[in-house]
């Protein structure tokens, strides 16, 4: 029988599958930072409030679609801040980076975040 530890190892990898406007997608190995169940759910509590307020405030504020651009890239770039440790892209991996990553490929962001979230499925498990 496999002996493991308990303690998961402190980051993990996973293929994203990168969407390229205009092109196919192209898959790219990340690594994300593990989280254990309660701080990835305070993580998520903390990026719904964050998106509710932003939308509120867009509404309240009748802000205009740059505006409201403006702020889905900041929340999104600060989302991967928090989850993604490195990549395996041709740009270095930094916060500018990350940025700019969030500018320029509109389904990266979303695909970023499935992936991590597909790693804790029980279902890649295999349970």
């Amino acid at each position: 029988m496999a002996k493991i530890k308990i303690a998961q190892n402190p980051t993990f990898t996973a293929e994203v599958q990168v969407p390229r406007i205009g092109g196919e997608s192209v898959p790219v190995e990340f690594e994300f930072r593990y989280m254990d169940r309660v701080t990835l759910a305070g993580m998520f509590d903390r990026w719904n409030k964050a998106r509710d307020v932003w939308a509120e405030k867009a509404k309240a504020d009748n802000a205009t679609w740059e505006e409201v651009t403006a702020g889905e890239i900041a929340l999104q770039a600060e989302q991967l801040g928090e989850i993604v440790t490195g990549w395996d892209l041709e740009d270095k991996f930094s916060q500018k980076a990350i940025l700019e990553l969030v500018r320029t490929c509109t389904g990266a962001p979303k695909a970023v975040i499935d992936a991590f979230q597909a790693a804790y499925s029980p279902a890649r498990l295999g349970n």
